[in-house]
């Protein structure tokens, strides 16, 4: 990243908050105006109640639960922040994290509200418009003749079915199911009377082109219809569920320019007012299931595309709700549908991103629950819903034979190949912790077992680290933040202090720091509001700003301490390209040596539950990684020659 030069007076709100734009159909300056016509301030507080304070509004924070608001809209500069959760962005993203809409959606949205004519497009991109718009009406034309053929008597089976299952008119013009009547070509007959070209229907997925030039047919035949929606109300596929004995039970639609399976989720955009509405999202297997639930009431609840939910899918979910619950049918099929599901989440969660699983009794699906007992039992599957850590360590440690320690060994290693597919190292640092502890409860009761039947516990402490001899150790008198993790907080603190040019650039890098010290999180919380309250980023500015806060006695000794100059690229002297230099060297060893710390710390606890000689080496090689990460400076090429160091190494 080029360095931030002191002359570079770029606002802060539009350098931190620019969103890319996927596709590439809005410009920057497009973007610009959007957020220059539609007041942040007035879309917000449609979904949260914002009180005035100084030069900003504050309120209790959409994304996350909290009783004291944490949450700043600045209008000034343009964006929203949450002190508590860390959420941050502008008019756009907004809308996007707190409706879960697409880019392009929220784009759309806002322009219309801001009357802009949005950007027009290539002479390619208006011939795939074209055609999409095309396929848009071929679909909606198809959907509405399926609909007509369920009332036919050739739809009198399907009719027979949906009654059958206890489907009321209501519920099925309501969800628009239809009928594909028997035939290879009536769909297509009757499509082509009314202007539909072959190549449309084949593009849409409608009809089926054989190899070798033979004759399209119709692709569902016989069977129960069912739309399925993209999120503007658009019909872009259709399910198909067999109504006779053929080979496969239930049909999708193929991928097309409109559909791709693992990104959509049946019933989504009736689901997503209500998800939002009430914090909750429900995804069952099938369409059947959610046309039931919503029969009964429930109506934030979606589908797959008859797959296991995807990466996609998932995502999609989580712009909704920070914890979707998945309902799986008790049989051995839907209890590996949901560890599936638990698998593919792994590498996905995030802070404050994961699931919840709710089993249904076994040979129960929703739709036969709630026909034959009524909501109230599915209402107290839900309650009983498992968060993911208890459905993974149930997938992973029930039913397991501990009578060895080479078994018992093996589950812990079992379990900890496992936790390493979670990609965000702070999530996965706790399961770690947390399924450590697991671990050890399981395995003492297994010494329990042991000591009971006259047996030795197999998992006594390793010979040479006996207890009273540890008790002596850090590791008996509990562990303290090491003493350069301090330093490299006050370093990167006081970096900000004498060079705040650099927030226009590194403000979330800067309000992502975790720190433990009271004084100093203060510091950094009032750096924080310092940038959404001023466009001027200079260090008197800042100065005054901090001394006005109360943070006197902070400031003076950060500013007036000699021990400060081992990093001189700190100090206001340097300047500022070495400044931002010696800022990101000194953040990448913090995150580094932060994440050491609580690696130690929950080893620490671990061991003075379960002492072994494994997680007793594994302490020291900690230990040695902290010496040898501390009093190391920048070593870069030129660091230094902009501020007149010539640096030896």
């Amino acid at each position: 990243m080029a360095p931030v030069m002191p002359g570079n007076t770029a606002s802060v709100s539009h350098r931190v908050n620019k969103i890319g734009s996927i596709g590439m159909r809005f410009s920057p300056e497009f973007l610009d105006e959007i957020r220059a016509r539609v007041p942040l301030q007035d879309v917000i507080s449609k979904k949260v109640r914002l009180q005035k304070k100084g030069r900003e509004f504050l309120g209790l924070c959409p994304f996350h639960n909290e009783k004291t608001p944490s949450f700043t809209v600045s209008e000034e500069k343009g964006f929203f922040h949450c002190f508590g959760c860390g959420a941050h962005g502008d008019v756009i993203r907004f809308i996007m994290d707190s409706e879960g809409t697409s880019f392009p959606e929220a784009v759309e949205r806002l322009a219309g509200q801001a009357g802009l004519e949005l950007p027009r497009q290539t002479a390619d991109e208006r011939r795939q418009a074209v055609k999409r718009d095309s396929l848009y009406d071929a679909m909606d034309v198809a959907s509405r003749w399926y609909v007509s053929q369920l009332g036919t008597r050739a739809g009198t089976n399907a009719r027979r079915y949906l009654e059958s299952r206890g489907l009321d008119r209501d519920s099925v013009a309501r969800f628009a199911l239809g009928f594909a009547p028997k035939g290879r070509t009536n769909f297509r007959d009757a499509m082509q009377s009314r202007g539909f070209s072959i190549r449309k229907l084949v593009d849409a997925g409608l009809l089926i082109s054989p190899e070798g030039g033979r004759e399209t047919y119709d692709r569902f035949r016989n069977r129960l219809m069912f739309p399925i929606l993209d999120s503007k109300n658009r019909v872009i596929a259709f399910g198909a569920r067999a109504l006779d004995d053929a080979k496969a039970k239930y049909l999708n639609s193929p991928e097309t320019p409109l559909f791709h399976k693992g990104r959509i989720l049946y019933n989504l955009v009736n689901a997503r007012r209500v998800a939002f509405e009430s914090g909750a999202i429900i995804v069952v297997e099938g369409y059947m299931d959610v046309i039931a639930l919503a029969a009964a009431g429930v109506e934030n609840v979606v589908a797959p595309m008859g797959t296991a939910v995807t990466e996609d899918q998932l995502k999609l979910l989580w712009r909704m709700v920070p914890e979707p619950t998945l309902c799986f049918d008790g049989d051995p099929a839907g209890l590996r549908a949901a560890g599936r599901a638990v698998m593919r989440s792994l590498p996905l969660l995030q802070p404050g991103k994961s699931l919840r699983f709710a089993i249904l009794p076994e040979g129960e699906d929703p739709d036969s629950l709630i026909r034959s007992e009524g909501r109230p039992n599915f209402d107290r599957v839900l309650a009983s819903s498992l968060n993911l850590a208890d459905m993974l360590w149930r997938m992973l440690a029930t039913k397991v034979d501990l009578s060895t320690p080479e078994r018992q060994a093996g589950l812990e290693q079992k379990v900890f190949d496992r936790l390493t597919e979670i990609e965000d190292q702070k999530v996965r640092r706790f399961y770690q912790s947390e399924f450590g502890s697991r671990l050890n409860q399981l395995f003492r009761k297994g010494r329990a077992t042991g000591r009971r039947s006259g047996r030795q516990s197999p998992l006594g402490p390793p010979r040479g680290h006996g207890r009273s001899g540890i008790s002596q150790t850090r590791l008996g008198r509990g562990t303290e933040r090491s003493p350069v993790t301090f330093w490299m907080e006050e370093q990167l603190l006081l970096t900000i202090i004498n060079h705040p040019q650099l927030l226009v650039s590194h403000v979330e890098d800067f309000a992502g720091i975790e720190i433990e010290s009271k004084d100093m999180k203060k510091l950094q919380e009032a750096i924080l509001n310092y940038v959404g309250e001023t466009e001027a980023l200079d260090r008197e500015h800042l100065r005054d700003h901090l001394l006005a806060q109360g943070l006197v006695r902070i400031y003076e000794r950060l500013t007036g301490s000699d021990t400060h100059k081992i990093t001189w690229s700190a100090w206001p002297e340097a300047d500022v390209s070495d400044a931002e230099t010696g800022w990101l060297q000194t953040l990448k060893r913090h995150r580094r040596v932060s994440g050491l710390e609580r690696e130690y710390r929950a080893l620490e606890a671990e061991l003075l539950v379960n002492l072994s000689s494994d997680g007793y080496e594994r302490l020291k090689a900690i230990q040695k990684e902290l010496r040898s990460d501390s009093g190391i400076e920048a070593d870069l090429e030129g660091y230094g020659l902009a501020s007149g160091r010539k640096m030896t190494y």
